[in-house]
């Protein structure tokens, strides 16, 4: 008899414990994988005076300055505010709010249109700080749930290590951000129609930024072994799958990312792996694809080696000239340092990822004009001026989010692998 009531009250046990562990994430999602997905990266940044805001994220410097390369299209925001730019019939030009739900609105409104299939909201690890960054960034991640469950993309969160100190800092903050963002706003619960993305029946949580010998911490003494053990084992806070993200040379402990095999045994703790490939790739150097390609599937062989799934980069160019005339005068970019082709390079970029055996893909990024990778849509009538050079937009406004939204489809199978970029036809947004 004391046997039998001792098994029920371990049993009791048990089953509290994972009820426990099921309470701050719901097991419900329309996307309980990321196989067969495009997620693109999410910025959420962008403010401009008047927006309610506390800062500005268009300009660099003074006024007439300007840290964007590439000038988005607000034909079709419902908001919109004046800049000290000026476009070429002298108008003023006119910027968005990242901080206006409204404009959430309509990027995930897009992302529906064209079939992208969700984001990764980025949180910069300034705003895991308390403060009125913190304030501002939760305000756009609760719009952009609000959106996602509107449109039915998927949503998660991308925490990215930028801004982390040197000395005196570790993860803990992004610890008790994670609780923050799980109790105050169900992030992982949203209202509505549920869309977090998930993996193996796990939501998916990204750290980005580990490895990159350019960063000022020590990846050894920020305590990033204890983050991911909580996300991965927290009974109320975990039961996560952690997606990391790393340079594009991680494997071999070279080039972009630093020597230390201590990277490996933090990789090997991750349920994804996401290397970093803007900038490392280009259609100026010869048989450079070929070289991505063999990247990707050595890459996925190592990790098919050691139980974790894979998700390669894809980006639609690059530039970085505007900010750099003002940040580095000694180190200045060309305009479109990666260019663009007309969409080819990004159809490249897609078709040799899914043609190497990749089964989820990452966008580098959804609205991301600082460094010209924005994929949204972009204005062929840009701000001219002394100060400002900006990236000329080839085809129409919303090239790349067709191609996005074709690629997504190649990517599961819908219509045949093609090496070829597909000729827009897009006659409801001509």
């Amino acid at each position: 008899m004391f046997k039998a009531k001792l098994s029920v009250l371990i049993l009791i046990v048990v089953f509290t414990i994972n009820v426990s562990a099921q309470t701050k994430h719901s097991d419900q999602t329309l996307y309980p994988s990321y196989k067969g997905l495009i997620m693109a990266g999410y910025q959420g940044w962008f403010r401009a005076q008047g927006d309610g805001s506390s800062a500005t994220h268009y300009a660099f410097g003074d006024a007439q300055q300007s840290s964007i390369d590439v000038w988005p299209d607000i034909s079709e925001y419902e908001k919109t505010y004046v800049t000290p730019l000026k476009l070429k019939k002298g108008d003023p030009a006119k910027f968005f709010s990242s901080y206006d739900k409204s404009t959430v609105d309509l990027h995930f409104k897009w992302m529906q249109q064209y079939g992208i299939d969700g984001v990764f909201m980025q949180r910069f690890f300034d705003v895991t700080r308390e403060g009125n960054g913190k304030k501002e960034s939760v305000k756009i991640l609760k719009d952009a749930l609000e959106a996602a469950s509107k449109y039915k993309r998927a949503i998660a969160v991308m925490y990215d290590l930028s801004g982390l100190k040197a000395t005196g800092e570790d993860c803990s903050s992004i610890i008790a951000d994670w609780k923050y963002l799980v109790d105050s706003i169900k992030v992982t619960n949203q209202e509505g129609t549920r869309t977090y993305l998930h993996e193996n029946g796990k939501p998916v949580v990204c750290i980005w930024g580990i490895g990159f010998p350019d960063r000022p911490y020590n990846i050894r003494n920020i305590g990033i072994e204890r983050l991911i053990d909580f996300l991965q084992h927290d009974p109320v806070y975990g039961g996560c799958a952690v997606m990391l993200g790393v340079p594009t040379s991680w494997r071999e402990l070279n080039a972009d990312c630093v020597n230390d095999p201590y990277l490996h045994d933090i990789i090997k703790k991750a349920d994804i792996l996401l290397p970093w490939m803007v900038q490392r790739f280009s259609p100026l150097l010869h048989e450079d694809m070929n070289r991505y390609r063999d990247d990707i599937i050595a890459d996925m062989q190592w990790c098919k080696q050691n139980n974790i799934e894979y998700v390669p980069c894809v980006y639609p160019g690059f530039s970085w000239h505007n900010l750099s005339v003002h940040a580095f005068p000694d180190d200045i970019k060309p305009v479109g340092s990666i260019p663009r082709q007309n969409g080819k390079f990004y159809w490249q970029l897609l078709s040799t990822a899914i043609n190497s055996g990749a089964s989820m893909i990452y966008v580098a990024m959804f609205d991301e004009v600082n460094e010209g990778t924005a994929i949204f849509k972009c204005s062929d009538d840009p701000p001219v001026g002394d100060n400002v050079s900006f990236l000329p937009v080839e085809g129409p406004p919303d090239l790349y989010l067709w191609l996005t939204g074709k690629a997504a489809k190649m990517l599961r199978g819908e219509i045949p692998l093609s090496f070829t970029m597909p000729q827009y036809n897009n006659p409801e947004n001509k």
